[in-house]
């Protein structure tokens, strides 16, 4: 009996997938036909903002993208940790991962990220790596984000 119940599911979710599938179809169809009117466009308050933007030069989509690819390395509390245990100073993987309190193995990990998003930058010291952060634009973007949420 429990196998005719679970026939029974499947069968309804698997009809409910098919409507939504063709409910997307359908709005594909209408966004491609070139005979659907264009929907007309919102005016906004202040079209003089508006102009004073499009006169103003976007960053590229790679830019932009590469951006994006920052900020993503900021999204998580122990590359944060790292950071700012590095803006104390040079420090090798086992002191960062005394300083932050996480493994060593989840330092080296974060800090291959960061490096690949050239927030840190290493160098040999005999047996030893030592990071530190990259440049000073790092030290400012850390303190400028807790500027901004402590406000």
């Amino acid at each position: 009996m429990a196998k005719g119940k679970n026939k029974g599911k499947k069968k309804d979710k698997l009809a409910a997938s098919n409507q939504r599938e063709q409910k997307n179809m359908k709005k594909v169809e209408q966004l491609s036909d070139p005979t659907e009117a264009a929907p007309e466009k919102a005016q906004g308050t202040n079209p003089s903002s508006v102009e004073s933007l499009k006169n103003c030069e976007m960053p590229s989509e790679e830019m932009l993208y590469d951006l994006a690819d920052l900020f993503k390395v900021f999204a998580d509390t122990t590359r944060i940790k790292i950071l700012y245990a590095l803006m104390g100073g040079d420090m090798c993987v086992a002191d960062i991962a005394e300083a932050v309190d996480v493994s060593q193995s989840a330092v080296s990990h974060q800090l291959r990220s960061m490096k690949q998003a050239h927030l840190v930058k290493f160098r040999r010291d005999g047996k030893q790596i030592i990071y530190s952060l990259s440049d000073d634009h790092v030290h400012t973007m850390l303190a400028q984000g807790l500027t901004h949420i402590c406000e």
